[in-house]
């Protein structure tokens, strides 16, 4: 009997050519559509199954949503933090609500569109690494995956280079081969940020001074909900000179400014942290980090700090280390974990 697979549809081509992968490998495929915000992609994904030939589940997660990820996202951002929700709502959304269905229709496996890999270590432990289209690695948002979770998940794409996905889904005749790649935070479509904190908190923030790096005023501004660590453009104010968003202070509302060079940090301090082919880090580890989503892997040292921290000092300083963003650890392709960047250190 072909074991049973729910495939999370988002109406997209990477999670349409996943799905028709695991067909033609003999699946029992079942797509799935978690129904998020008021955008999704629920009309193609049901063409796409319907190309297919495999049901489409529609599962309602609007309120698990907006409650663990969408007033996350708010409320860190209003904290001074620039969270990245994508890295929330994987684990606790996609694959923990993918998962929870599988239980309930009896399905072995869950699979996604995402550009990664699973690997095994000879101790069980399950492995997450990077996909061969470099371009499209989407591990930097997954490396909070459980043990549990990974030991269920398929990820069809993880050998496949973009061009190549779209050349499958063209061959196949699928509805959305030609559908472009969504860009942006999927609850805040047009990027607007400042527009989505004012409808959604009914505020941008705290408002404040700025400060220079001495501590002095030297202007003032309506929200720290507008700013962002290593941020020059859009500051609202004129001071003469490029000036850098170096540090962000919730409680006072002040933003402190910094000439160039000054939004560079030599380490970070991170916590609620998830390591992947062990179980804690127990000695200082040399590794690589990205500290965003889109910046290269740079050289580093991990230390246990305690209290489910790790302290990170960089080989050659880093630029606009923020805290609410993942910090994430790489040994080659291998992911070995990450966590949420607490504080920059000098």
């Amino acid at each position: 009997m072909a074991k049973r697979v729910l495939v999370g549809m988002s109406g997209g081509v990477d999670s349409a050519v996943a799905a028709a992968l695991l067909v033609q490998q003999g699946y029992d495929v079942t797509g799935v559509m978690l129904r998020l915000w008021a955008q999704d992609g629920a009309e193609d994904a049901a063409r796409v199954c319907d190309a297919l030939g495999i049901p489409l589940t529609v599962l309602d997660c609007a309120e698990p949503f907006r409650r663990e990820v969408v007033d996350s996202f708010t409320q860190a951002y209003l904290a001074g933090q620039t969270p990245n929700p994508c890295v929330t709502c994987n684990r606790r959304i996609k694959f923990g609500e993918l998962l929870a269905a599988a239980d309930q229709m009896g399905a072995e496996y869950i699979a996604t569109g995402h550009y990664a890999r699973i690997g095994q270590t000879e101790t069980g432990r399950y492995t997450l690494h990077r996909a061969a289209a470099d371009e499209k690695d989407q591990t930097y948002v997954l490396y909070a995956l459980s043990q549990a979770q990974l030991s269920r998940t398929l990820f069809p794409l993880g050998t496949y280079e973009k061009a190549a996905v779209r050349q499958l889904a063209a061959g196949w005749k699928l509805p959305v081969a030609q559908k472009p790649d969504s860009q942006d935070i999927c609850f805040i479509p047009d990027g607007d940020y400042l527009a989505f904190l004012k409808a959604h908190a009914g505020t941008t923030g705290k408002p404040g001074r700025f400060l220079d790096l001495s501590g002095n005023p030297i202007g003032r501004h309506d929200g720290i909900g507008r700013f962002t660590i290593g941020q020059r453009k859009g500051l609202g104010a004129a001071f003469g000179k490029p000036m850098f968003v170096v540090a962000i202070d919730a409680e006072t509302g002040d933003v402190t400014l910094g000439e160039k060079g000054a939004e560079y940090a030599a380490g970070l301090t991170a916590g609620a942290l998830n390591f992947l082919p062990f179980a804690r880090l127990e000695a200082p580890l040399s590794c690589q980090c990205k500290t965003r989503y889109r910046s290269r892997p740079c050289a580093c040292t991990v230390t246990p700090a305690g209290n489910d921290r790790v302290r990170v000092t960089f080989d050659a300083p880093e630029r606009a280390v923020t805290p609410g963003q993942s910090v994430v650890f790489y040994q080659g392709d291998q992911v070995l974990g990450g966590g949420i960047i607490l504080h920059a250190e000098a």
